[in-house]
């Protein structure tokens, strides 16, 4: 492997400015248009010596005869760990994904799959969204009044998920019944899944319907079957934006590896893997071409950053899967804002 010492201070420069106008063109970079470019004040004659010691390397390639270069995988490797100046987010950008944990009466899942939805249209790549599974005991509900119709749901989990929802509810609800409510639930929700909850009360507490009136009812009955969807088993796994991995295919060789990619998005083991390549590790992890097992796929990168709670625990993770030449720069900061989003969610 070629570390950035191993190379002068003139061949970085090229290489640098070779590898920016790669990722912003797509296309092979001659040495004509390095010298031409703003902060190169060497001769196209210089630099084409240089782009051959750095072809030699292992760093370039020309991917066509009498064509440009291009980065390798081991090129782009190096540019991203060791000269990649990575910018700030725009205002625009951390709003766009932030106000999707806002909306009102969004269910965790739908809010997870908004906020992928979000990372795949800002990136323009396939984006991933690992997040807890559901199926928790829960440990606490409560019903609270907001106003006239209108209440919110609070639930606790067993694991430490919390999930809060607006609800209408009749006029004549007071903060009275929405208590008497809460505190029904409470009793009898431990050791029980949100499904068992709905069942009992639509099912098995006729001999408790004495000492509920019928507004209490209501609010039970009506409360839980918003809720019940929410649901899910296993981890919620959201892969969007696949569509956007086949803007750069070009060749019938390509669209077959990009339907082996579609494949390998859609397994189970998948998330496994997934997780395995984070697990270990601090901060957003980047792997490009046959760097990562998973998609050990030729102009194809990962981006992946854990999304970990207070205790150091790891609840899922938050990714994209594109085309090597991505701009890297702008990804990275997206992808650990929005792994610090899901993990305020949770």
């Amino acid at each position: 492997m070629i570390y950035l010492s191993d190379i002068d201070k003139r061949a970085q420069e090229v290489f640098k400015r070779l590898v920016d106008m790669y990722i912003e063109t797509g296309e092979p970079v001659g040495s004509k248009t390095l010298s031409e470019s703003i902060g190169i004040t060497l001769s196209p004659a210089t630099i084409r010596n240089v782009m051959s010691d750095l072809e030699e390397a292992g760093l370039l390639y020309a991917p066509h005869v009498s064509a440009g270069r291009v980065p390798t995988n081991e090129g782009l490797q190096m540019f991203v760990h060791a000269l990649l100046e990575v910018g700030n987010l725009t205002i625009d950008e951390r709003e766009s994904i932030e106000h999707k944990t806002l909306i009102i009466g969004k269910s965790v899942p739908d809010i997870l799959e908004e906020i992928a939805h979000s990372l795949s249209g800002l990136t323009k790549c396939a984006s991933l969204v690992i997040a807890p599974k559901g199926d928790s005991n829960l440990k606490h509900i409560e019903f609270v009044y907001l106003a006239p119709r209108r209440a919110l749901i609070v639930i606790v989990t067993s694991d430490g998920l919390v999930e809060n929802r607006v609800i209408e509810t009749p006029a004549e609800i007071t903060p009275s019944i929405l208590n008497e409510a809460s505190n029904f639930l409470n009793h009898i929700i431990t050791d029980r899944t949100l499904i068992e909850v709905q069942w009992l009360v639509q099912n098995g507490i006729e001999a408790q319907r004495e000492h509920l009136n019928e507004l209490t009812m209501r609010v039970l009955e009506s409360g839980l079957a918003v809720k019940s969807h929410t649901s899910y088993n296993n981890e919620c796994y959201i892969v969007r934006g696949r569509s956007n991995l086949l803007n750069n295919v070009q060749k019938a060789d390509e669209l077959e590896q990009m339907r082996q990619l579609f494949n390998t998005l859609e397994t189970r083991e998948t998330i496994k893997q997934l997780l395995d390549l984070v697990v270990a590790a601090e901060g957003v992890q980047i792997f490009i071409g046959s760097e990562n097992s998973l998609f050990n796929i030729s102009g194809c990168s990962v981006i992946i950053a854990p999304c970990v709670v207070p205790g150091s625990k790891m609840i899922g993770a938050v990714g994209v899967v594109g085309p090597s030449r991505i701009n890297y720069g702008r990804i990275i900061p997206l992808v650990d804002f929005t792994a610090r989003i899901v993990e305020k969610m949770f």
